[in-house]
């Protein structure tokens, strides 16, 4: 099936800015990150010639691939798959000659630890980061507690000066009130220990399915990729 990437493109960006309309938002303080896991270079060159500037992988070993074979600068690559410490520094190393990277997905000290020392090779360069928080409970889901988040952030703060802590980030469960309603909390509270306006603290939160309320509790990061790329298959 052809997939009209340019066209779906639009299609969301002008629903996100609806709905940053409809919440009293700037379209400006939303970021659309295209979620292109498992999907061909083609597909991402396509929306690259588009405008779109921000994508998101799931797989260490599919970013690191994807980023040196397009080789474009100006791309944000938001790595947003469970992140094994010892991946970490491998990471780091073979993205950022290629482009910007963002770690949305610090679910630990150690890689968080990790992380930090990998910068070490690229002086003056600072990595953003986002701590994932589990809002929903589900035991198949990465990511801290409430609790949890609000040490993990201020273990990143105090502790490794490489890095940029950016905000929280949640995979809830799709449709699930709760789980944004969670993190705008958990916002507050690790605003509330790093001494911050929680204005500075980044939601990144909202799918393809649920982008649009999201935007409405406050997102600045929505990660949508069927909706752009068409549904994956995963049988390859």
């Amino acid at each position: 099936m052809e997939v009209y990437i340019g066209g779906n493109l639009q299609h969301v960006i002008s629903r996100v800015e609806l709905s940053c309309k409809e919440a009293g938002r700037s379209a400006d303080d939303v970021r659309l990150v295209a979620v292109s896991k498992t999907k061909p270079l083609s597909f991402i060159k396509e929306a690259y010639a588009n405008g779109q500037r921000i994508f998101g992988e799931n797989y260490a070993q599919e970013l690191e691939d994807k980023a040196k074979d397009i080789g474009e600068s100006d791309i944000q690559w938001h790595f947003i798959g469970g992140l094994q410490s010892n991946k970490a520094a491998k990471l780091v190393k073979n993205v950022l000659p290629y482009g910007k990277l963002v770690v949305e997905t610090v679910a630990s000290e150690k890689v968080a630890n990790k992380l930090d020392n990998a910068m070490t090779n690229f002086d003056g360069t600072v990595l953003d980061v986002f701590v994932q928080v589990n809002t929903s409970g589900e035991e198949t889901k990465s990511g801290v507690n409430l609790d949890e988040s609000v040490t993990l952030c201020k273990h990143i703060v105090d502790n490794c000066k490489r890095l940029k802590l950016k905000g929280v980030m949640t995979i809830g469960a799709p449709g699930d009130e709760d789980c944004l309603n969670c993190l705008v909390k958990c916002r507050q509270l690790v605003a509330d220990a790093i001494c911050v306006n929680p204005i500075d603290i980044e939601l990144s939160m909202g799918m393809s399915g649920d982008f649009e309320n999201a935007i409405a509790k406050g997102s600045t990061n929505v990660r949508v990729g069927s909706t752009i790329f068409g549904q994956r298959d995963y049988s390859k």
